[in-house]
């Protein structure tokens, strides 16, 4: 059973914990970059904007468990990387390797669409093809979504592709 949690400040720590496996497994992306390095304590960066999610009432922190176990998480906020007004984007989004394939992914993805219903955004890095074809699917098979467009970005905030959907209006 799927279950979407806003997590309390208290759970911030497990955010960062499951930010070190997304990061893990994001950093092949990054090859020939500077991004994605492990500091000498072996562990990568901190994600720089955690904080702001229980600061800012536009953003949204969520904990995805699956049977009561953790299975991931999503991270919403306001920011549109093709710079058209918006409701919600999908700042951060991630299942661990265990849940993946299985479902789980896109049942929380559309479950979060259908909970915060308006005028979405969902980039994905140029390098990932497999997440646009998971982002593509999500938003393509949701009950509710309309207006679906894709635009292509390239500048110095964002490149890659950006899924522009409405959900419910």
């Amino acid at each position: 059973m799927l279950s979407l949690d806003i997590a309390r400040p208290e759970e911030r720590p497990i955010l960062e914990n499951l930010f070190q496996l997304y990061i893990h497994d994001f950093s092949e992306q990054w090859a020939g970059r500077d991004d994605g390095e492990l500091g000498d304590d072996g562990r990568f960066e901190d994600y720089p904007h955690l904080a702001s999610y229980w600061r800012d009432e536009d953003r949204v922190p969520l904990l995805i468990r699956v049977n009561g176990h953790l299975a991931g998480f999503a991270l919403l906020n306001s920011f549109s990387h093709a710079g058209v007004p918006l409701d919600r984007a999908m700042a951060e989004f991630f299942v661990v390797r265990k849940h993946r394939r299985a479902g789980v992914g896109l049942a929380a993805a559309q479950t979060i669409f259908r909970r915060w219903p308006g005028r979405w955004e969902a980039a994905v890095a140029r390098t990932n093809g497999a997440a646009l074809a998971f982002w593509r699917k999500a938003v393509a098979t949701c009950p509710g979504v309309s207006e679906i467009r894709e635009v292509d970005v390239a500048d110095e905030v964002w490149h890659g592709p950006v899924l522009l959907f409405s959900v419910g209006v």
